[in-house]
């Protein structure tokens, strides 16, 4: 934006937003203080969104009728509603592929492979590849839980060391997956191919998982050796999620790769008689239903973002932070410090993204930061710091498994790959080896696209 400096905007535009994150936030604290299981999910983020709308439109000048176009017109934004809708088919995938068993059969399939004595290595193992096929880490901890504390028990193994490798395997996925919802926000927001972002992740976060493997292989050795139970599983009901993920990573359009993997799940299903059609269309449904609080909080994000944006908001924050921004690295920093903070007040990553993306997309526009760039930033510092603190919906549902005998506070020193994720990503932005992309397929911040695909808008 060549006219960033010109442009200083109102700090109290800012309000709005401070009071989501002040409504969100405080209840969580409060009902905390009380002792209420998952107190920080209590509230929907929704209605804390809707609490600062209704401000918003208060506070903020004009008519009624303009400050209502203006909240609609966010709501409607293009990259919203493409956003809303790929949740929704991942969301109707995540459901039709886990009623047929693809979750339970990927999950046994893991369990087969990896020998007894490497216990804590393979849950980390089985829990990457889980979400990194489902994109969900909640869901990933939530079907390996049970399993991986049962095995410690049995194992004499290190609890806490074993919940932090559930953890830490439950983020590599939710950072990395290309039906994750956080993926999705964060290429979204900065226009970029999922594909891409992928390619850059990748080389922080497979180092990190290499080297997670490494130290759990050393210091997750189990007392006693168990012999490995006998697990069922189906490798045909394990396709669709590879389907999905090749059928990504080589380009293929989102909302192909999305369908694609519903209708051979509902395939899978039909053959194994796990559902009839009328089933196959519930399922899908519920995967629907399933996003609906990620889907209206987007929207209604996407409507506040605007509302103050109108007002002068961004312009003032952007200003803000390009007093300390001195070029692209420092740039790379403040985006990766916004999304952390913001994930710390909302413990919810994607929501970070949600409010921080318009912001990162802004400076990388105006610090030359490519946005794939920006996206790899985004997601991979919200997940680092989601699966940090000891408050997120992640952490209190792993060491809810162990009936009080682990606490998150035992757990956060184990959390090997958040901590050297984060390390391999601060080192990114001053050494860039992710950056080969970049460098073979430059970004033309003109046209907002790749160089190699600016040739084919121009024809």
């Amino acid at each position: 934006m060549n006219d960033l400096n010109k442009r200083k905007g109102s700090g109290l535009a800012l309000l709005p937003f401070i009071i989501f994150i002040a409504v969100f936030l405080g209840t969580g604290l409060v009902l905390q203080g009380q002792g209420v299981d998952m107190a920080f999910y209590q509230l929907p983020a929704p209605v804390a969104a809707l609490v600062a709308i209704i401000f918003a439109f208060i506070f903020f000048k004009g008519s009624m009728d303009e400050k209502f176009d203006s909240f609609i017109k966010g709501c409607g934004d293009e990259n919203i509603i493409i956003m809303c809708i790929i949740y929704i088919l991942a969301g109707a995938f995540s459901g039709v592929s886990g009623a047929m068993g693809g979750v339970e059969s990927t999950v046994n399939f893991a369990l087969s492979i990896i020998p007894p004595q490497f216990i804590t290595a393979g849950i980390f193992i089985i829990a990457c590849f889980i979400s990194i096929s489902t994109g969900t880490s909640v869901g990933t901890i939530v079907a390996v839980g049970p399993i991986a504390v049962g095995l410690a028990e049995k194992a004499g193994l290190n609890l806490p060391l074993v919940i932090a490798a559930l953890v830490g395997g439950a983020m590599f996925g939710d950072n990395l997956s290309v039906i994750s919802d956080t993926t999705i926000a964060a290429t979204r927001t900065q226009n970029c191919e999922m594909r891409d972002k992928f390619r850059m992740n990748i080389l922080m976060a497979a180092p990190a998982a290499i080297i997670t493997v490494v130290l759990l292989l050393i210091f997750g050795k189990p007392i006693n050796v168990v012999a490995g139970d006998v697990y069922t599983y189906n490798i045909i009901k394990m396709l669709p999620y590879i389907l999905v993920l090749v059928t990504a990573l080589v380009g293929v359009n989102v909302f192909v790769v999305l369908t694609g993997g519903i209708l051979s799940s509902g395939i899978i299903g039909f053959a194994f008689g796990d559902f009839n059609l009328l089933g196959f269309g519930q399922e899908i449904y519920n995967g629907f239903t399933g996003m609906f609080e990620i889907f209206l909080l987007s929207m209604l994000i996407g409507g506040l973002a605007n509302m103050v944006n109108k007002a002068g908001g961004i312009d003032w924050l952007l200003a803000r932070i390009r007093s300390m921004i001195k070029g692209r690295k420092s740039a790379e920093i403040g985006i990766a410090a916004l999304v952390s903070l913001t994930d710390a007040a909302t413990a919810n990553n994607t929501v970070a993204i949600i409010i921080d993306g318009p912001i990162a997309k802004e400076i990388s526009t105006e610090y030359q930061v490519d946005p794939r760039r920006s996206a790899s930033l985004l997601d991979s510092f919200s997940c680092i710091m989601q699966g940090l603190i000891p408050y997120g919906a992640q952490m209190l549902i792993a060491v809810g498994f162990t009936n009080g005998a682990v606490s998150a506070f035992e757990v956060i020193p184990l959390l090997w790959y958040q901590l050297l994720l984060g390390v391999l990503a601060i080192v990114s932005i001053f050494v860039p080896f992710t950056d080969g992309l970049i460098r073979k397929d430059p970004w033309n911040f003109e046209h907002d696209m790749p160089m190699s695909k600016v040739a084919d808008k121009v024809k």
